[in-house]
């Protein structure tokens, strides 16, 4: 529906195939496709301006009701989250409003199923999504990436999934995996209790899911999960970090809840609906989600040195930032980096997503997906590191833009699912040995 990127530059994309949920997609990501498949076919890869590459998209005449109203919901919110990022590290959360805008968009109905009014989207839809919206804040990118949480309740009962969505599909679920706590039978379940960190999002929840561990489960050594309605867990605040402040991943504590055993799902486990992107491998996926935060926040890290570096004069009487050479060179390893980063990110994505069409997801092709989420999640921390540098002095302010970025991409890449152990076992498969448990 939109024809920004396919009117200026040479690309093998059907502008017709676009729908309302790619909207939100910047067209230099486009840019940057086209350029990779481009290499060979005599065409200047470099020669779309930026400001065209950042600029919006063009509506066309026969865009629908229900797509404008999607471009214009999303132009709006992320005006809106730009305006407030400095809120949201003040409060540590991402206020109601925003989760609420979030739904608008369709970040948590992407992945739920078609017959609850979902839209089933492909991994990669879901993650340029959550991208453009990280680009805008990164805390607001990463408690958005839990829209992934649909793939996980793909895995519960159907009756339950039935009452999960019987308000609709905008479901947001939040909550913490690790440590597991024990949990003991009843007659009407599991009793649950105990203390889970990093409850990512959980301030905006409908529901919070907890890792347990039950004696003589019959899991194959995965991960149970405890659904429960949020307003059956205590939120105890608690997240004083240096990034993604706004995330509201305080610990979760829960006290004598009675979870029914069909309120439970074995994380990894095989779903109990059956379309490709519950096919897709839901660990793999959930880490992907996190990864593609970085990769926004660094792009907003080099806009933002690009912005400053025409006007930017030292009080030393050096030229402007852009004519300088050291900034010139750092500034085009930098966007080398990400570009490359991204590049291997989406491609990764799409051999895994024709696997998952064909339900013949090969453990090799997810270890590229897990690497290349690794790889992501590191290079855009060494972006945001490159571009705070640039900027000198600007950026150590705590409301530095820069320094935001800087410190959100470090946390992203301290992620459990993106640190440098998951290199490592990529590596190990690489070479044809095993794996850490749980990887790819």
């Amino acid at each position: 529906m939109w024809a920004t990127a396919c009117n200026r530059i040479t690309v093998d994309i059907n502008c017709d195939s676009f729908d309302p949920f790619r909207l939100g997609i910047n067209p230099a990501g486009f840019a940057m496709r086209a350029q990779s498949k481009s290499m060979n076919r005599g065409v200047d890869r470099f020669k779309t301006p930026r400001t065209v590459m950042n600029a919006p998209p063009e509506k066309i005449t026969t865009e629908t009701d229900a797509t404008a109203a999607t471009w214009d919901n999303l132009s709006s919110l992320l005006v809106d989250i730009r305006a407030r990022r400095n809120e949201f590290a003040r409060a540590q959360k991402i206020p109601d409003e925003i989760i609420e805008g979030f739904k608008r968009v369709g970040v948590y109905r992407a992945l739920a199923a078609k017959r609850f009014g979902g839209d089933e989207r492909t991994p990669a839809d879901f993650c340029r999504l959550i991208e453009r919206i990280s680009e805008a804040d990164g805390s607001a990118g990463w408690v958005a990436s839990f829209g992934d949480g649909a793939r996980y309740l793909a895995a519960l009962p159907d009756d339950t999934l039935r009452k999960v969505y019987a308000n609709g599909p905008d479901v947001v679920l939040a909550g913490a995996l690790f440590p597991l706590q024990p949990a003991r039978r009843s007659t009407d379940g599991f009793v649950v209790n105990g203390v889970w960190p990093f409850a990512s999002g959980s301030p905006g929840a409908d529901l919070i899911g907890v890792g347990i561990t039950v004696e003589d489960d019959p899991t194959g050594g995965l991960a149970r999960v405890a659904v429960m309605p949020a307003e059956k867990v205590t939120i105890r605040p608690n997240w004083d970090v240096v990034g993604l402040q706004g995330t509201g991943s305080h610990d979760v504590v829960v006290n004598d809840v009675i979870v029914p055993e069909e309120w439970t799902l074995i994380r990894g486990g095989p779903p109990t609906l059956d379309a490709p992107v519950y096919r897709y491998p839901s660990v793999t996926f959930a880490a992907q989600a996190h990864a593609i935060v970085g990769i926004g926040i660094a792009r907003s890290a080099l806009d933002e040195v690009i912005a400053m570096a025409g006007s930017r004069a030292s009080i030393t009487g050096a030229p402007v930032m852009a004519e300088r050479g050291y900034v010139q060179l750092e500034m085009a390893r930098a966007e080398a980096m990400l570009r490359s980063a991204r590049s291997f990110f989406y491609e990764a994505t799409e051999e895994l997503w024709k696997e998952a069409l064909k339900d013949t997801v090969n453990p090799s092709t997810a270890t590229l997906m897990r690497l290349a989420a690794t790889n992501a999640a590191r290079q855009s921390a060494e972006v945001c590191n490159i571009a705070s540098g640039l900027a000198g002095s600007a950026s150590l302010y705590t409301t530095s833009n820069l320094a935001r970025a800087m410190c959100d991409s470090f946390v992203v890449a301290q992620h459990a699912a993106l640190n440098e152990g998951t290199l490592q076992s990529a590596g190990r498969l690489l070479l044809g040995s095993a794996a850490q448990p749980g990887f790819p």
